[in-house]
């Protein structure tokens, strides 16, 4: 599993219009499937009116959750433009719906691919996209006289200092990147150094 990923920095949305119909783009940070039931729920209630609510979310760090739904349109003219378009920018953890009001024109399939594909482009565009990290905390024990020996090991990307005690007893937690806990462990344990990791996987 990749240590980092690609996401949006906040929900955003934007309006495309094509002939007198208004695709309104609106993109979400979502973390699980029950986020994204919440924020569908509550866009149903503020576009009651609207004729189309279609979707596509991607979730997990290995992009291993996704959905696409054409909510009425024809099939493939909607969910799957969204979902390529989420792909396309190389995020997860993200909800995409564009809800439709219909202008009265029938814009065709290739219309409908992209509108739907646009809407979601301009509301990602909007958002900002962000790198983040999947990381574990890391706790140490040294001694006074082996700060520098410690800092030499700990001062380097990836790494990521969040207390430390400088004492006759010096402690000091660390967040280290995931890719980067077995090799960091071993130069502590080589130099002596007592280290133990104290979390699972968090982001950062």
């Amino acid at each position: 599993m990749a240590d980092s990923f690609f996401t949006i920095s906040k929900a955003a949305q934007a309006t495309f219009k094509d002939r007198n119909s208004r695709f309104i783009g609106l993109v979400f940070p979502v973390e699980n499937e029950t986020q994204v039931k919440d924020i569908q729920a509550q866009l149903r209630k503020e576009y009651y009116d609207a004729r189309h609510h279609c979707f596509a979310y991607i979730i997990g760090f290995d992009k291993e959750v996704f959905r696409a739904n054409d909510d009425g349109e024809p099939s493939g003219s909607a969910g799957k433009p969204i979902h390529n378009q989420l792909l396309s920018s190389g995020v997860t953890n993200v909800l995409a719906v564009v809800v439709r009001y219909f202008g009265g024109t029938k814009l065709g399939v290739p219309g409908l691919i992209n509108a739907y594909k646009t809407a979601t482009k301009m509301a990602l565009d909007e958002a900002g996209v962000v790198e983040k990290f999947t990381a574990r905390r890391m706790q140490l024990g040294f001694t006074y006289p082996e700060i520098n020996a410690v800092m030499q090991i700990v001062q380097t990307d990836g790494v990521k200092i969040l207390e430390q005690l400088f004492d006759n007893n010096c402690s000091m937690e660390l967040l280290v990147k995931e890719s980067m806990t077995n090799l960091i462990s071993s130069k502590l344990e080589k130099a002596g150094i007592s280290c133990e990791i104290i979390s699972g996987l968090e982001v950062f």
